[in-house]
């Protein structure tokens, strides 16, 4: 059987008919003519999401990404260290000890999986700071994922490419210089990095780095372009500020800015997170209808369960397989 045939027989109740018809709307989205922004938040890169996400992206099928600044740079880590990752399958077994422990072998873990700090952090902070540096001297400002586009793009770590590069969302991205923000980058592994350097005195000051603000004028001529020969769909993995950021777009640009442009139009959200006051990753669709983000017959969909199973079934189904 292949996914889609696999799905249209087995998945018809609760959060399988969800997935179905969300992938479904996905593919009926693309077909009327729509694009797509897919938001990643959680780890998906560590997860190894490229190995779908990255051929979506090849067969335009995804037209914008809005990811944490971890998903960004993990990414590479994976592509540059992936022989040095370590699975921890009993994770939950885990002792305080026994964290410590990884800790001192230089393992980072991310729930059942460990990224080394010397092999990933360190060699990607060698290659990234000489670019920084140059940039600092000359007084060119860039937003976080222009290095790394840059970085990908000039050749310089495919010597050290460790997994398939087919499997890299972000190589692929960079190849179709699609567009991305990265709200928040500072918290990331990079942006620790680049702000520690600030404080040793290796740059000026920090305004090498272009702004959240800056990434958000960015987006809004984007949508504003794209929208009006397109109808733009949302697909939010997990919540946080990878899917507040872009989503708050529309309301900015039709209230803030007084001009008219059209409601994302379609919406599909995978989480795990559950309905609770004031939680963001597990608010309905329908609360978004109340801040002009989505309209009343926007196709909408809720997919209560883990995204690293889900996305790559609905991907799959998109593509074809």
């Amino acid at each position: 059987m292949t996914i889609r045939s696999f799905m249209e027989e087995h998945f018809h109740h609760f959060n399988a008919a969800a997935t179905l018809d969300a992938a479904q709307g996905y593919e009926n989205h693309l077909a009327s003519g729509g694009k797509m922004l897919v938001s990643l938040a959680g780890a998906m890169s560590t997860a190894e999401l490229g190995r779908s996400l990255a051929e979506m992206i090849r067969q335009d099928k995804i037209h914008a990404i809005s990811c944490t600044g971890a998903n960004l740079e993990e990414d590479v880590f994976n592509l540059v260290a992936h022989d040095h990752y370590e699975r921890i399958p009993n994770y939950r077994d885990l002792t305080p000890a026994d964290e410590q422990a990884l800790l001192e072998r230089g393992l980072n873990r991310v729930t059942d999986t460990c990224i080394p700090e010397h092999e990933a952090f360190r060699a990607l902070e060698k290659t990234l700071l000489p670019r920084w540096m140059a940039d600092a001297k000359a007084g060119r400002r860039k937003l976080p994922h222009e290095h790394f586009y840059e970085m990908l793009l000039s050749g310089e770590l495919e010597a050290h490419y460790q997994a398939e590069p087919k499997n890299s969302w972000l190589l692929a991205a960079a190849q179709r210089n699609l567009p991305i923000v990265v709200p928040g980058w500072e918290d990331s592994t990079c942006g620790n990095i680049y702000a520690s350097h600030v404080i040793s005195g290796d740059f000026p000051d920090a305004t090498g780095i272009k702004s959240g603000i800056e990434y958000m004028t960015a987006f809004i001529e984007w949508y504003k372009v794209a929208s009006a020969n397109a109808s733009i769909g949302f697909f939010q993995i997990g919540g946080g500020i990878a899917g507040d950021f872009p989503i708050c777009a529309v309301p900015l640009i039709r209230q803030d800015l007084q001009e008219q442009v059209p409601l994302w139009g379609y919406f599909c959200q995978i989480s795990d997170s559950t309905t609770s006051y004031g939680s963001y990753s597990g608010a309905v669709p329908n609360e978004k209808i109340t801040w002009e983000k989505l309209a009343v017959e926007t196709p909408s969909f809720v997919i209560e369960s883990d995204a690293t199973i889900v996305a790559p079934l609905i991907f799959g189904y998109v593509l074809g397989f």
